[in-house]
């Protein structure tokens, strides 16, 4: 009954809906299969998208293309950009989403592309011919055929969800789990694994004493994350802050018993670093409370989430433990939290463009692959559709390096490492987190998407304008002077070293604590400039403040990703057998074997690969 697609992808979650807009951005015909046409591009959890290296992700995938960017802008309620405090390599931009807008704004996205069809079905197996994908199979026993298949399965996979002591299948609350896929692809040789998520209670609001909480504010200057012509927020809702307190732990404990987490219900490893309340009070015996985040779930409705609740205690504990939290003494619960099991297949099964090394033409991309996040599974599931495209148009692999993007960072640790628990992103993961800055995420990226065809030449035009008008303000910033008498009012405030004669503008906003602004204001010159060049691009000025104030580590950094780029470009041949390499250690050929690292840089990073191995490998290459 349907045609065949270029690309079928499964799953409507964050990492579906970025596979099928950039493949059919692209010009692929694309099919995507959700099991509820509802529930497309939903926040299963926290109604919020970005936050310390989550932001820079929703940038890169806005310069790549993507569509995270522009739906969390259109559904915002609030907009903050973190750790303004520390430098620019740590600035994180974080939403708080409208959360049934979020959903309808990205399903507007796709429905406006006329190269994605939709089919609502649950896809219980593959259809696989002389180890190539050519499609799936659905419930109602109807055979889809397509070149490639993008698999974004999410929670979905033989979800299994636990509330105290009971169990029931499914991939959400309230929503079926999908059967069939992780069977068919043991079946093909593929190796599964099991991982656990959790979600917290969602509460009335109008239940809730906000007079004893803290207020937490949006940003007096929202900003935004699309590069493109999306609007700032001209109005926010404020989140709130409370604190658990010994009695909230004591009634809590009173659960433990019947806790799926210590009783042995629950098998499988969560997210470290997004654990549940029950696990913080039992990991962190010795502090008396914990924050909780009272996060709006919209502009039109009173439900609220209560971040850094979440739990699978039984809902009368839950219920019992949040009334003791300070504005939370009549609350109304709309619905508990819980937690879930799902398959999951470890990622070094995978090469680089997220095809699988058993499978041709067989993607998976997002919560499949071990990972935890909106945004981790948005980036892979639009590097997914990217390199699904290429090859089936027999074009060459789009594959971001470690010194290029976070996403790059991302998909290497997964498949150069793998992940036995959840694996989130932080900024400590990325060595160049200072060339790999929110702000310059355009700067990097979209001359690359506009290569491959998914930027447009507006898109190019934006950012090339970026780019030439920060090094022309560069350029006359190194050319204008400052005196004693404009600065030293300004350097005694900050208590900096005076001048005593007429300096280069450029050495003053090398010191800490002096900023851009500071130096506008009292040099008529400079303010000149900097406006001239804000009315052609509005990131000009900040942009050539951020390069000029950390020239020197930039540089630094450069030299370093050259070094690593060397690497990266000795390519390790298809038919190596390692075990040829008598001087490699057991383990290192054990490792290199399973993975199959494209290039010595890969290899290198490979856990239990020493440096003495890849010297060995390097010189066996010649080099």
């Amino acid at each position: 009954m349907l045609k065949k697609y270029d690309i079928i992808v499964v799953g409507a979650g964050h990492a579906g809906c970025e596979a099928a807009n950039a493949a059919a951005k692209m010009g692929s015909s694309v099919l995507l299969v959700t099991m509820n046409m509802n529930t497309i591009a939903q926040m299963s959890c926290n109604p919020a998208m970005g936050g310390v290296a989550k932001g820079q992700i929703v940038r890169e995938i806005d310069a790549l293309g993507g569509g995270s960017g522009i739906v969390s802008d259109k559904s915002a309620i609030q907009f903050r950009m973190l750790n303004m405090s520390k430098g620019p390599a740590m600035w994180s931009p974080r939403t708080q989403n409208d959360r049934m807008l979020f959903a309808a704004e990205w399903r507007y996205l796709l429905e406006q592309n006329p190269n994605v069809d939709f089919w609502q079905d649950m896809c219980t197996g593959l259809l696989v011919e002389e180890n190539r994908v050519v499609g799936v199979k659905t419930s109602i026993g109807m055979p889809i055929y397509a070149t490639s298949v993008i698999l974004t399965n999410g929670t979905f996979l033989n979800g299994l969800i636990h509330l105290g002591e009971k169990q029931f299948g499914g991939g959400r609350a309230a929503e079926r789990a999908s059967t069939g896929i992780t069977e068919d692809l043991i079946e093909l040789g593929f190796e599964a694994g099991r991982m656990k998520t959790g979600t917290p209670p969602r509460v009335d609001g109008r239940s809730l004493d906000y007079s004893k909480m803290e207020e937490q504010a949006g940003d007096e200057n929202p900003s935004k994350f699309s590069y493109g012509n999306t609007e700032p927020l001209k109005k926010q809702l404020s989140c709130h802050i409370s604190y658990t307190n010994p009695q909230t732990h004591e009634l809590l404990r009173t659960g433990f018993d019947r806790s799926p987490m210590f009783n042995g219900s629950i098998k499988s490893t969560g997210p470290r670093y997004c654990p549940s309340i029950e696990d913080k009070i039992n990991r962190f015996a010795e502090r008396d409370r914990h924050q909780i985040f009272v996060e709006p779930e919209g502009w039109n409705t009173v439900e609220i989430y209560v971040n850094g609740f979440s739990t699978s205690l039984p809902e009368e504990v839950q219920y019992a433990a949040m009334k003791t939290i300070p504005g939370f003494e009549n609350v109304k619960m709309f619905r508990p939290g819980y937690a879930i099991e799902y398959d999951y297949f470890p990622p070094t099964q995978l090469k680089h463009t997220l095809e699988t090394k058993l499978i041709q033409n067989l993607y998976f991309a997002g919560q499949i692959n071990g990972t935890t996040g909106y945004e981790e599974a948005g980036c892979q599931g639009l590097m997914a559709g990217i390199n699904a495209h290429l090859k089936n148009n027999e074009k060459e692999a789009f594959i971001l390096n470690r010194n290029e993007a976070y996403i790059g960072v991302l998909i290497d640790d997964l498949i150069s490492k793998g992940t036995k628990e959840p694996y989130r992103m932080f900024t400590s993961r990325a060595e160049y987190r200072i060339l790999l800055r929110q702000d310059n995420a355009d700067i990097r990226l979209t001359p690359l998407a506009h290569s491959i065809g998914i930027a447009s030449n507006e898109e190019l035009e934006r950012v090339n304008k970026k780019i030439q008008g920060t090094e022309t303000l560069k350029k006359q910033f190194r050319q204008i002077g400052i005196t004693p008498e404009q600065i030293n009012p300004v350097l005694t405030e900050k208590e900096s070293s005076l001048i005593t004669q007429q300096v280069k503008l450029t050495s003053i906003i090398t010191r800490p604590h002096i900023s851009l602004e500071d130096i506008l204001n009292v040099s008529p010159e400079a303010k000149v400039a900097a406006a001239s060049m804000e009315s052609i691009h509005p990131e000009i000025v900040s942009q050539t403040e951020i390069q000029l104030k950390y020239e020197g580590y930039i540089e630094r950094e450069e030299e370093q990703a050259a070094k690593l780029t060397r690497l990266e470009e000795v390519k390790i041949p298809k038919d190596i057998d390692f075990r040829q390499l008598k001087s490699l250690s057991s383990e290192a050929v054990e490792k290199l074997t399973k993975i199959q690292p494209a290039t010595i840089g890969q290899a290198s990073r490979i856990s239990g690969v020493t440096p003495s191995d890849v010297s060995i490998l390097l010189i066996y290459l010649g080099r």
